[in-house]
Order: structure tokens, then sequence, then C-alpha cells
């Protein structure tokens, strides 16, 4: 079982999980999405593709760019097509 806080709050908790890089990535239904807000950030990995993000807000704290997901990968990341990881003070235990 993987869990993700941050301020004392589960954001994410599951067994279906990929670990890619030493990041666990969610699945989406394991991710309470009601902490997340979209964000205009994206990012690029030469083997990954692109990266979008989310900001992590819990009881009205912003933490920016927190979560991301990959909605595209390319194929060798597709185990990890719309599944979310954390960073940024969220803390991941598994």
């Amino acid at each position: 079982m993987a869990k993700a806080t941050w301020n004392e709050t589960t954001i994410a908790e599951g067994d279906d999980i990929e670990l890619v890089e030493g990041n666990v990535y969610f699945a989406p239904g394991d991710v309470d999405s009601n902490l997340l807000a979209p964000s205009t950030k994206t990012t690029g990995c030469f083997w990954k593709g692109t990266a979008h993000y989310y900001d992590v807000v819990v009881d009205g704290e912003v933490n920016k760019d927190a979560a991301w997901y990959y909605p595209e990968p390319k194929s060798a990341a597709e185990s990890i097509r719309g599944r979310i990881a954390f960073w940024r003070g969220v803390s991941v235990e598994r």
C-alpha cells in the first residue's frame, strides 16, 4: 500500500502503483481529485514525453505544481499513462 500526504491530509492511497525512477505513480482512482487543481506547467522528458502538472490544495493552502502526470506518454512509458506522482513536500510512503 502506498500513501501520499501533505499538510496531514491523504491525497492518494492504494496498491495499484507503478515505480519509475524512484517515483510512485498512483492510479487516478486512488487520488482524491478534489485536492488537485489544474496547472498550466508542463515539462519534457526525453523518454517519457510531456508531463502536465496539478497544484495540490489542502484547506486553502496551495502546493504549486506538486503533482504531475503524463496524459500521452511515449511508448517506453506507457505504464504510467494518466497516473499521478507527487513531489515538493508531499510525503509518499510505500
